[in-house]
């Protein structure tokens, strides 16, 4: 079914969404945290009466989004958790959002999504926790993600960092971000998504549909180092979505072929 074919070179830096932004800093400086009463209001306003039902109209519409062991996500219980996904779309960052609700969702971004010109504290209002790009600011990110999960949100991570639209493989990735949950001692959900045949009257119908398969709560080890602990979190969350996107039935619609870069 592959329509197109892509070239790539380094699964762990191509990166596919076709976007020009400018990036800009994210240092110390930056507002991770908004506390005031008439920020949290508009948030909340705006998350929860605009951006929610569309959400939900792109991803059932759009997307063609099922959720297959959707159940698991209960299990975490009255706490907050971290939700682990692979990156095959530019809307993925909508994916928490259907997942967690009624719950609230956070999604650590590329610093690309702060960097719009006047869109930033409307990202921000959405649940967008950009990256730092300095050291310095890690304190106040962190502070920020902890404060998340004492209000019991879903904060949705994707590990592979770039997108690679339609993918239906698990590139590799690093466990710097597994060290999250780690710290803060929250459990992890592993999010798979995988393709299906889709049919419909309009154009984007002819694209396959996305279902997404979720893993039993992961806990991180308390008799591990927090290294150890990040790694071991890695790998079962790496392995989960390995199993399930290997699975047969996992439509390809764009196919993706290595080629070193002085070809």
């Amino acid at each position: 079914m592959a329509k197109k074919v892509i070239y790539f070179s380094d699964p762990l830096r191509d990166d596919f969404a076709g976007n020009r932004i400018r990036t800009k800093q994210v240092g110390p400086d930056f507002p991770f945290l908004h506390k005031s009463f008439w920020w949290r209001i508009w948030s909340f306003l705006l998350y929860y009466a605009v951006a929610m039902p569309l959400v939900w109209l792109i991803s059932k519409l759009y997307l063609g989004l099922k959720m297959e062991n959707h159940r698991q996500v209960r299990k975490v219980g009255r706490t907050g958790y971290f939700l682990y996904g692979n990156h095959t779309r530019a809307l993925d960052a909508f994916l928490p959002a259907m997942v967690a609700f009624p719950r609230r969702s956070y999604v650590v971004a590329n610093p690309d999504a702060v960097s719009i010109p006047g869109l930033r504290s409307l990202v921000q209002m959405l649940g967008c926790l950009p990256l730092p790009t300095e050291q310095k600011a890690f304190p106040g990110f962190l502070e920020a993600l902890a404060w998340r999960c004492q209000q019991r949100a879903c904060i949705g991570i994707f590990p592979e960092a770039h997108i690679w639209p339609f993918y239906t493989g698990v590139r590799p990735f690093v466990g710097t971000s597994f060290r999250y949950p780690v710290r803060m001692d929250v459990p992890v959900i592993a999010m798979a998504a995988t393709y299906r045949k889709r049919r419909g009257l309009f154009f984007w119908m002819k694209r396959p549909g996305m279902t997404l398969t979720f893993s039993q709560p992961m806990y991180p080890d308390p008799a591990l180092g927090v290294k150890a602990a990040q790694e071991e979190l890695r790998r079962r969350v790496y392995d989960f979505m390995r199993q399930v996107t290997d699975r047969p039935g996992n439509v390809e619609y764009i196919r993706y072929e290595y080629r070193a870069a002085s070809e």
